[in-house]
C-alpha cells in the first residue's frame, strides 16, 4: 500500500480521483469529537457541511441534539460545540454535527472507497482498519482551515505524521506524496512530542482565545478512543457515520 500526505482539498480531491481511502484528519478537533461521539453511544450521527443544513436536518429528527462549532464556538441554536468533553450527553440519541473544516472535508472525500476520520486519539484503530482492507492507496489529510490554504495547520500535520509512522512501522507500505513534509514533522514528534506540537499550534492560540484550552490537550492524549468514523451513507445532504471497526460497519 502506498501512503500520501496531502492537505485540504488536494488531498479529498487525490482520494476520490485516485480512489485511495480518505483519512480525514482534524485535530483540534473535529476528528476527536467524532471518534467520541460514536465511542460514548451516539445512536445515529450526521454530518453536515452548514449551519443551515443542520437546523433543517433538525427538522427530520427532531429529537437530535445539534453539536458543532464556527470560530470555535456552538452556533446560536445549538446545543453543544466541538468538544470530545460533551460526547457523553449524546448516548443513545441523535446528533447532527457541522465544524467550520472537518465536516466539510469529509464530504468532499465522499466518493473514495472510504473516507475516516482519524486523529491521535483513535491512530491505532486506523491501522486495524486499514489490515482488513484490500486498499492500493491511502491518503492521509491534514484538514488545514477551510478557505484558507496559508493557514499553519501544525496540529493536522502532527497527527496525520504520527499516524502514517504507524502504518509504515507495519511494513509492507511505499511512500507516495508528502515523504518530504512528513520527515520534517516526523523531526519535531520525535524531538517534542505530540502534545507540545498541538500546544504551539496556532490553531490552540484560536481555541485559548475562546477559552477552550482545556480541549488540547484532551485532542492530544494518544489512542484513548477506539471508534473509528467512517462515512457510511449520503443522508439529506450529510453524510451518515458510524464506527469503521464495529461489526455492523460496511
Amino acid at each position: 500500500m502506498r501512503i500520501h500526505l496531502i492537505e485540504g482539498d488536494a488531498g479529498c480531491r487525490f482520494a476520490v480521483e485516485r480512489a485511495a481511502v480518505a483519512v480525514i484528519v482534524d485535530a483540534l478537533r473535529a476528528s476527536a469529537t467524532a471518534a467520541a461521539l460514536l465511542e460514548a453511544g451516539t445512536c445515529e450521527v450526521c454530518v453536515v457541511r452548514e449551519i443551515e443544513e443542520a437546523f433543517a436536518l433538525k427538522t427530520v429528527w427532531p429529537d437530535a441534539l445539534l453539536f458543532g462549532e464556527r470560530g470555535g464556538l456552538p452556533p446560536q441554536g445549538f446545543d453543544f460545540g466541538n468538544s470530545p468533553r460533551d460526547a457523553c450527553h449524546a448516548r443513545g440519541r441523535r446528533v447532527v454535527f457541522t465544524t467550520t473544516t472537518g465536516a466539510g472535508r469529509l464530504l468532499a472525500a465522499w466518493g473514495a472507497p472510504a473516507a475516516l476520520m482519524a486523529s491521535v486519539v483513535n491512530s491505532s484503530a486506523v491501522s486495524r482498519y486499514l489490515k482488513r482492507q484490500v486498499a492500493d492507496e491511502v491518503v492521509i489529510i491534514p484538514a488545514g482551515l477551510m478557505n484558507d490554504p496559508e493557514f499553519d495547520a501544525q496540529e493536522d500535520w502532527a497527527a496525520a505524521a504520527w499516524i502514517a509512522a504507524q502504518l509504515y512501522a507495519q511494513g509492507g507500505h511505499a511512500w507516495g506524496e508528502g515523504h518530504r513534509p512528513y520527515c520534517r514533522v516526523k523531526e519535531r514528534l520525535d524531538a517534542e512530542g505530540v502534545e507540545a506540537l498541538f500546544l504551539t499550534a496556532p490553531h490552540a492560540d484560536k481555541l485559548r482565545a475562546v477559552n477552550l484550552e482545556a480541549d488540547i490537550p484532551l485532542c492530544a492524549r494518544v489512542d484513548c478512543c477506539g471508534a473509528l468514523p467512517i462515512a457510511a451513507e449520503a443522508f439529506h445532504g450529510g453524510l451518515l457515520i458510524q464506527d469503521a471497526l464495529a461489526k455492523s460497519s460496511i
